[in-house]
């Protein structure tokens, strides 16, 4: 193997949100999915686990090892698009962003995607990242196909009709099954989005919730801790043409309310806890009402630069409002202060094993501390909460479940683990997390 395409060397690694470190043994960077056979293959006769990592966008230890880091984006670009089909193949190290500009450019699209495009497409999928809407949401349900290396050294090709019981796991499957190297997406021709922004209060917002998920193809909203405040968002497939915000409105609401003075806001809230509950009924009403219309991945997504740590749970939609009542009741009465928003989107139900929207209408709600900011407290009352529900933790997010409690939460969780017993029966692709929340 060619040290210029697959480079070992002791590095240590950390995520984005900084709260996760590892010290692999070494770090592989292949460049074909040969060098990915090699590496797993090598892996194994040296007595080393194996993990792959992307671009570190998971607030758990998912993907960390002391053993072998595979990083992959060197596996990029589109590989195939089969416009009969309405597929495109794409190389597991691509990130959302670089494939989205890609089928941009191909007239074709997602039909939907999460809000953060910075990561790989096989470390969003398999760890089931998602959007918002009523009838489409996360990646892993618009998944056709994917190919994977497993234990054994073997490229196994996974979808409804080839290796069907794997497929059915593996579109979400926390790097427990084998390296992913290829995935198979259901694409569609370009279309556009208009999206409505409007403010709305808490009450308002949670008595027609259902209301506006029932008429939205995308609705989210985002409740300000400290205030009656929301910033809701509804976004619908227009005939256009293309309405994107006016560069000034744009640098503002993105850039500046966003990132800029909401980094410094929260910088503040840091030094200043006290302050953070005057800090947030300014900061809820700085965002006003605006209409735009633009394709897909330009109105689902926005840059993130103010850096966060986050838990988010699934749960069952007819439950969300109870839970977020009861979060905001249990924020007002304690001396919690909480600098960012709390975000709440929906799916609906999938047919993959370990995904959070798995049988299930869903219902998300995420909760966010400021980087470098104490947040055990608040995400520990959060959990609490969730948990009472059913809730499903995000497999990428923080969150301290186990094995125990995610076999009851799962119905098909005993599918899963029993598939990882055939295809990786020694751990190859174990860590500490995988221990936690699969058992063995």
């Amino acid at each position: 193997m060619g040290t210029a395409t697959a480079a070992r060397y002791r590095a240590s690694w950390r995520n984005w949100a900084g709260n996760i470190t590892a010290a692999p043994a070494r770090v592989v960077a292949p460049a074909s999915v040969g060098e990915v056979q090699e590496a797993v293959r090598r892996a194994a006769e040296d007595g080393l686990r194996v993990k792959a990592v992307g671009t570190g966008h998971s607030f758990t230890a998912a993907a960390a090892t002391d053993g072998v880091m595979v990083r992959p984006q060197a596996l990029n670009g589109i590989l195939g698009i089969d416009r009969a089909a309405g597929t495109v193949a794409v190389a597991a190290g691509t990130a959302l962003k670089d494939l989205n500009r890609a089928l941009a450019a191909e007239g074709l699209s997602l039909a939907n995607m999460g809000d953060i495009m910075e990561q790989t497409v096989s470390g969003a999928v398999s760890t089931g990242t998602h959007g918002t809407g009523r009838d489409s949401a996360s990646l892993a349900a618009q998944l056709r196909g994917l190919e994977m290396v497993t234990a054994d050294g073997r490229l196994l090709a996974c979808s409804e009709k080839e290796n069907p019981e794997v497929f059915a796991a593996a579109r979400v499957g926390l790097g427990a099954l084998g390296i992913t190297t290829a995935l198979t997406f259901a694409v569609e021709p370009l279309f556009h989005l208009t999206a409505r922004e409007e403010p709305m209060r808490f009450d308002r917002v949670t008595a027609e919730f259902d209301e506006h998920v029932a008429e939205n193809e995308h609705f989210e909203f985002y409740w300000f801790p400290h205030t009656g405040n929301c910033n809701t968002k509804r976004n619908n497939r227009s005939q256009g043409p293309a309405a994107p915000p006016g560069p000034v409105s744009a640098w503002i609401e993105d850039e500046l309310l966003s990132n800029g003075v909401f980094q410094a806001a929260n910088s503040l809230g840091r030094a200043v806890p006290a302050a953070i509950p005057a800090i947030a009924r300014v900061a809820s009403r700085a965002l006003s009402a605006r209409t735009y219309t633009d394709i897909p991945y330009r109105v689902f997504t926005s840059p993130r630069r103010v850096r966060f740590v986050e838990m988010e749970y699934a749960l069952p939609r007819e439950h969300a409002v109870g839970a977020l009542r009861e979060l905001k009741a249990a924020v007002d009465r304690s001396r919690l202060r909480i600098s960012f928003p709390v975000e709440v989107r929906t799916a609906p139900a999938d047919d993959i094993a370990l995904s959070t929207a798995s049988g299930r209408e869903t219902a998300y709600i995420a909760v966010h501390m400021y980087r470098g900011t104490p947040y055990q407290a608040y995400f520990t009352a959060a959990e609490r909460i969730f948990t009472a529900y059913g809730g499903r933790p995000h497999w990428g997010k923080v969150h301290t479940r186990g094995a125990e409690y995610l076999a009851a939460a799962y119905p098909r969780f005993g599918e899963f683990t029993a598939l990882r017993d055939r295809l990786d029966p020694d751990r190859l692709f174990g860590n500490d997390y995988l221990r936690r929340v699969l058992g063995g």
